[in-house]
């Protein structure tokens, strides 16, 4: 008898993929084969995203498709916390269940498609299941987050900021490079709360105790190896010590922040953190304790009641700064957001996509002025595709997917992992191209 078969849908953040590798992980544990397409499949499991409007219709389109080719589905992820809007649209789907809750869709699972006698334990690797390339992969710290962004339903759909103790982490940081990962990607909703929770206990980690804490968790990462890249952290003060192991090459010199925007009155309005004379010269600090600091952010423009002037703002804020590398969306209201009831003026979607525009030939020409300055370094490179002539990697300060690339000439045949010194010679707006030294 042939094991059952599952079909799986990832949508959403890596805070998702994650979430993802965990329950392909246990279906793979109990000897669940994972099926590449919907048809053949014994069901489909769609891990779904819910935070925006657009992330709503997404998954309910790939609830939809899995329908349409199987007919037996389970649903999971952040839409999961709203089951009627997908009951409404989808009411034959077999069980609905939220974020993070493992253990009802693997009863789902077992209801819908019981597994066999003897599970094959032996077919997982120690690591688990992952959905990233075998060099890098996401290392997830905490779930939910207890920040209350006007514009974010995150605490929400899954609750408050809970921490995982510092050896749970390491240990399955320790498995990951065993098995050959050389690059480990920190995420969580508020990387640099980490502990807080947890009142930064410390738990057991081979021979000592480490406390749930950003800087000791980040020594403890930083002695194992890899490459160690921090996502989703807010300028706070203590940042300042995790800097300086940058500085002394311990981690990666990169920061993702999510800064949203630089206008006082805009950031009071999303309810964020609103003195950004103090969000300044801690960069300022940062970039003298660590000068090759490279920064990245994501921000909205078009939140509801943003002006004119807050916008320029924006703009003159970035041109000052110069981050390295910014992402920009489009606001959109989420429903059951603080930001719906604000009574602000809507920005039209026009103006909107005017902005975006401005904001992205902005930051278009900070990057090229950034990466210009690159040309004639020597600079580490971890190779992710090779294509026939084609090599394609990224340097220390660019993350997988959302920065950019470095396209290598080598000599020698090299393979996804790599990790070599390239020669820039050359740039544009987002990439660098170089010769392998």
């Amino acid at each position: 008898m042939s094991a059952p078969r599952i079909s799986f849908v990832s949508l959403g953040c890596p805070k998702a993929l994650v979430d993802s590798e965990r329950i392909i992980t246990s279906l793979r544990a109990e000897g669940y084969e994972i099926s590449p397409q919907h048809q053949g499949a014994d069901l489909v499991i769609v891990n779904t995203c819910g935070f925006l409007d657009s992330a709503r219709n997404e998954s309910l389109d790939n609830i939809g498709e899995a329908l349409r080719d199987n007919g037996r589905v389970i649903v999971t992820g952040c839409l999961g916390a709203d089951p009627d809007i997908i009951r409404k649209t989808h009411p034959d789907v077999l069980a609905i269940t939220g974020p993070q809750d493992y253990e009802s869709v693997m009863q789902a699972v077992h209801q819908a498609a019981p597994p066999l006698h003897n599970p094959y334990v032996d077919l997982v690797p120690e690591q688990g299941i992952k959905l990233t390339p075998r060099h890098y992969a996401y290392l997830k710290i905490s779930e939910g987050c207890s920040n209350r962004c006007s514009f974010c339903i995150i605490p929400q759909l899954r609750g408050g900021l809970v921490s995982r103790p510092a050896g749970d982490i390491l240990r399955e940081a320790e498995k990951l490079a065993k098995a050959g990962v050389k690059e480990l990607l920190v995420i969580s909703q508020d990387t640099s709360a980490y502990g807080i929770d947890l009142k930064y206990a410390q738990s057991p980690w081979k021979d000592r105790q480490v406390k749930a804490k950003f800087l000791d968790l980040a020594r403890e990462l930083g002695d194992m190896g890899m490459w160690i890249r921090m996502h989703y952290v807010y300028p706070y003060p203590h940042v300042d010590e995790v800097i300086e192991l940058m500085a002394e090459g311990k981690i990666l010199p990169y920061l993702d922040i999510p800064f949203q925007h630089a206008s006082p009155q805009v950031l009071r309005n999303m309810k964020r953190p609103a003195h950004m004379e103090k969000t300044n010269e801690r960069i300022a600090r940062w970039r003298e304790i660590c000068p090759d600091l490279a920064l990245r952010s994501t921000f909205i423009v078009g939140f509801p009641g943003e002006t004119e002037e807050d916008f320029e703002l924006l703009l003159d804020w970035l041109e000052e700064t110069e981050i390295d590398r910014a992402g920009c969306f489009k606001y959109e209201a989420v429903k059951g957001a603080v930001a719906n009831d604000l009574n602000l003026a809507p920005v039209p979607e026009e103006v909107k996509e005017e902005r975006w525009h401005r904001f992205m030939a902005t930051q278009q020409a900070i990057s090229a002025d950034i990466l210009a300055q690159k040309v004639g370094m020597e600079l580490p490179v971890i190779i992710d595709e090779t294509d026939g002539k084609t090599i394609k990697g990224r340097s220390c300060y660019d993350a997988p997917e959302i920065d950019g690339n470095v396209f290598v000439t080598a000599k020698t045949p090299l393979k996804a992992g790599d990790i070599i010194t390239v020669k820039i010679d050359g740039s544009d707006a987002y990439d660098l191209f170089g010769t392998a030294v």
